[in-house]
């Protein structure tokens, strides 16, 4: 996987999403050299060039586009920027990363998959969470028939936020990639997706758990006003998949995983602890880890999921602890990506954009359930 050419890569936007989830994956790929940061206005407690001092630092997106040298442009800035931002570094023939939720609608995401081909570029999105412990060790239940045919899989992201969110998250609509089913759904969707693909048909329900309102209810809410998702993604192999967001679950070990199968079943608290770690680095907090170190992406061994499989009789269950594996880690997704751009071909790309639009296929179908109050069906 590893390249012997080295690549220039530019961050746009100097965030949560470039310091914590970016920067120290691209410092820790071989074939990768963070050469550049695009930061509009740098701050004297918040300055790239400060952070940074040996790199290439711009302000405005032309001069940032216009360097030369440089390979690779990922994209960390809100969603309604995405599709003008990844166009204009396609057309002067750059690759492209784009945080996730990718743009905010399909059509977008396919234009930008025809312009990326057009111009004999790559585009990638950043759905990270395929490299999560957790799903990587339900993917290899799965996948290996331990649990049989599948019938029931239910995924979780269940947290408990009272307050509601200050930052862009709280003033940028959902028609411009917002809200639960953008931000934690898309990365619940894609998990699905990237398991099942398409589903035949979807039926959803967003709710307002923090004022106690239910769309379509005697009492009027907004979409943008909602905060959970309740989903149900059905295949024709009678598969039901569930998708479920909240924001008000107070829980010591929050469910994550629910499947079962013809065979047995797999149960699984609590997320992925990547992420945690990463921001607690980032803060120099306890607990803190980087993409290098030995213990990062490791569960406690207290988390450990259950799984029950059918006994000899073939009637009943036989319960047994199922230990997490110890995951690739999110430097996989990054390392993917560096050997993706070494053979230049579409098909090596760990997330290539041509499925992120069908996940935003899936999230309109959901918007439109919740809206119309009935079961959508895709194609």
């Amino acid at each position: 996987m590893a390249s012997s050419k080295t690549f220039n890569v530019g961050v746009v936007g100097y965030g949560m999403s470039a310091k914590v989830f970016h920067i120290p994956f691209i410092k820790a790929t071989p074939s990768f050299r963070l050469h550049s940061i695009l930061q509009r206005s740098p701050k004297p407690s918040d300055s790239a060039p400060a952070d940074y001092p040996d790199l290439q630092h711009f302000t405005t997106y032309d001069s940032f586009l216009a360097d030369s040298a440089l390979d690779l442009v990922v994209l960390t800035t809100t969603p309604p920027t995405h599709f003008d931002l990844a166009s204009q570094a396609l057309k002067v023939g750059k690759h492209v990363l784009v945080e996730k939720p990718f743009v905010p609608t399909a059509a977008e995401a396919d234009q930008l998959v025809a312009l990326a081909r057009e111009h004999g570029r790559l585009l990638c999105v950043y759905q990270n969470r395929r490299w999560d412990a957790d799903y990587v060790t339900a993917s290899k239940l799965i996948k290996e028939g331990t649990l049989g045919r599948i019938v029931e899989f239910e995924t979780h992201f269940d947290r408990y936020k009272a307050e509601k969110p200050t930052n862009w998250k709280g003033t940028v609509s959902t028609n411009d990639g917002n809200g639960a089913i953008y931000d934690l759904g898309t990365h619940l969707i894609d998990q699905v997706y990237a398991l099942f693909g398409k589903p035949r048909s979807v039926f959803a329900k967003f709710a307002s758990q923090r004022d106690g309102k239910l769309p379509g209810s005697r009492v009027k809410v907004h979409e943008d006003e909602t905060d959970s998702v309740t989903a149900q993604l059905f295949y024709d192999d009678g598969l039901v998949a569930l998708v479920r967001i909240g924001v008000l679950s107070v829980e010591q070990e929050q469910p994550r995983f629910w499947i079962r199968g013809s065979k047995g079943s797999y149960r699984k608290n609590n997320l992925d602890p990547q992420e945690d770690q990463l921001k607690a680095f980032n803060e120099g907090k306890k607990g803190g880890l980087k993409p290098d170190d030995e213990a990062f992406g490791v569960e406690p061994a207290s988390w450990v999921g259950k799984l029950n499989t059918l006994g000899p009789d073939g009637k009943t269950g036989q319960e047994q602890n199922y230990p997490t594996v110890k995951p690739p880690t999110y430097r996989e997704f990054y390392g993917r990506l560096a050997a993706a751009l070494a053979s230049g071909k579409e098909e090596d790309v760990p997330v290539p954009a041509a499925q992120a639009s069908q996940v935003l296929k899936i999230i309109e179908a959901v918007r439109e359930s919740n809206r119309d109050g009935r079961e959508v069906y895709l194609d």
